[in-house]
């Protein structure tokens, strides 16, 4: 009965954070910070039954798994038209980029440990801190530029988009390879060399891409020749692709294993600019999914901190000062050497650099780094320093982003960020709504070019029996037609919530007018269904048991 005990702490779980996540769009605050302190709460609570949650190797599988579906969303999601005019600088930022602020940081955390009286450590085990912590965070970018529509100039939210969403392999990679090193001083492993690294770096870059556009070309060629009938099929065959693209290079041996997130995200990028079916709903899809595996990351993560261990002087101090570091010199000094050339402007750098939020992915590579070397191998504590930066960073550069991009003058006037992302679409999309003609229909007995309709309605079909029509406007309209429209959809989902209500017997507002209702706050009547018609309320209009409401709700 123990699996019944975890899907009901589950479900609590997932509950809370997508309440809290509401609550955080009202603090302006980052939501992960309260997913986190869930994570944190319940670890506390939970630790009289369970002890301290240390299990490293449960949470790299977790976390792992999680951030395959994090890291394919930042491909399929970034649209690469609206991205293309930045997207070298973006590649060199993700790339070169990233190996920069882990080489300056590496070199950071290397003097500060000297400082500090804690004892000094090796430079691969200041490196390893370098790599773990020199991606950004692409979940993070995304929530905030969408969440608090920040449309920055000289497409820098494009910029920002396509390097978060690709670094992550990167720092996957140089975390691999420190790893390695590490594991070969303290005689767990094999001797690494220099060509050994080389080999690694090429095994992990080669394989990587080279399944990620494999499996991109295979799902674009069946999504585009081949009808699958199954509803939402579309999008559960790219769920498969996601973890066939991530699988395949990393079952590969040893050194010769390639890297499974940069083909998920090569293998994302290029089905989410692909003219495939059903792809807004599989954006839709993997917004939620993405939601859930950041909820289910952090609130692990939360589980594997203990709280007394992240105030320790030897975890907060150097943590505190690997930030600041990172913040002010590492990605500031990493972003300006390679867009100066491009002749950026210093208020883009300014943004560029501010938003290079650590994340998800950092504290991910620090559970599988310590799963694979130990924590008594290391002679620091590298989860909770890492956990703690992310944390910082989070906060303070999370918090502040929208403010300093707006006093720093980079807010575009009139822009729509969402553009960046492959849900949108400049005209909207169209929606199929079908139309039962019964005998007291106004439109029974007439021509489609004699019906009264929006302009923007248009009737695409009609379904007559076993008969199929393409009308035209001296098609004529009969009882016991089925009619096919089509209508431009409606976008603004995030500002309004549709649900229907049921007024049966005893309902509390059958037989009362609608201006006598007390309906909650923000809710409106849009329409009523009564019989098989609807009528458009007013304040007088009474309603009847048997009706359907059809409610909006601003959120």
């Amino acid at each position: 009965m123990e699996y019944i005990y975890l899907l009901l702490l589950l479900g609590v779980v997932i509950a809370l954070c997508v309440l809290i996540n509401r609550m955080t769009d009202r603090l302006k605050i980052p939501s992960l910070l309260l997913f986190i302190g869930l994570g944190i709460v319940f670890g506390v609570l939970l630790r009289p039954k369970i002890g301290n949650f240390t299990d490293y190797a449960l949470g790299n599988v977790v976390c792992s798994v999680c951030l395959v579906f994090v890291i394919f969303y930042g491909g399929f999601g970034t649209n690469y038209k609206e991205a293309k005019p930045v997207a070298p600088r973006a590649m060199l930022l993700s790339s070169i980029g990233t190996a920069l602020t882990a080489g300056i940081t590496g070199a950071g955390v290397y003097a500060i440990f000297r400082i500090l009286p804690f004892g000094g450590i090796g430079w691969a085990e200041s490196l390893l801190i370098g790599s773990v912590l020199c991606s950004t965070d692409a979940a993070s970018v995304f929530n905030i530029l969408r969440s608090r529509r920040l449309n920055l100039k000289y497409k820098t939210s494009s910029l920002l988009e396509m390097e978060s969403g690709s670094n992550d392999p990167v720092s996957y990679m140089l975390t691999a390879v420190f790893v390695a090193v590490i594991m070969a001083q303290r005689g767990a492993g094999s001797a690494v060399g220099g060509w050994q690294i080389f080999g690694m770096l090429c095994a992990q870059i080669g394989f990587g891409a080279l399944s990620g556009i494999v499996f991109g070309f295979l799902g674009i060629a069946v999504l585009k020749r081949f009808s699958l009938s199954m509803g939402q099929s579309s999008t559960i065959f790219i769920i498969a692709l996601a973890m066939m693209a991530y699988a395949m290079p990393s079952v590969l041996p040893g050194l010769w294993a390639g890297n499974g997130y940069l083909a998920a995200y090569i293998c994302g990028i290029m089905l989410g600019n692909a003219h495939i079916a059903q792809k807004r709903d599989a954006v839709r899809f993997f917004d939620a999914l993405t939601g859930v595996a950041q909820m289910v990351i952090f609130f692990l993560l939360g589980l594997l901190a203990t709280p007394e261990w992240l105030i320790r002087p030897q975890v907060l101090v150097p943590a505190l000062l690997i930030f600041l570091f990172m913040t002010l010199i590492s990605r500031p000094a990493a972003v300006s050497a390679l867009l100066l050339p491009f002749r950026a402007k210093g208020n883009q750098i300014f943004v560029v650099s501010w938003a290079g939020l650590r994340g998800v992915a950092s504290v991910v590579f620090a559970v599988y780094a310590v799963g694979l070397i130990g924590e008594d191998n290391l002679p620091y504590d590298l989860f909770s320093i890492v956990f703690c930066v992310v944390l910082l960073s989070i906060l303070v550069q999370g918090t502040l982003l929208p403010l300093l991009s707006k006093k720093s003058g980079m807010i575009a006037p009139g822009g729509d960020v969402r553009r960046t992302f492959n849900d949108y679409q400049e005209e909207g999309s169209i929606s199929f709504v079908k139309i039962v003609v019964g005998e007291n229909h106004p439109w029974a007995g007439k021509k489609l070019k004699d019906c009264v309709m929006p302009s923007e309605f248009l009737i695409v079909l009609i379904v007559r029996g076993e008969e199929v029509l393409v009308p035209n406007g001296e098609t004529q309209v009969n009882a016991g037609d089925l009619l096919v429209t089509a209508a431009p959809e409606f976008e603004n989902r995030e500002e309004f919530g549709m649900y229907e209500e049921y007024v049966g017997e005893g309902h509390a507002y059958a037989g009362k007018a609608i201006k006598d209702l007390h309906l909650p706050q923000g809710v409106l009547i849009a329409m009523i269904k009564r019989g098989g018609g609807t009528v458009i309320p007013y304040g007088a209009t009474k309603l009847q048991c048997g009706d359907t409401l059809v409610c909006i709700r601003l959120t």
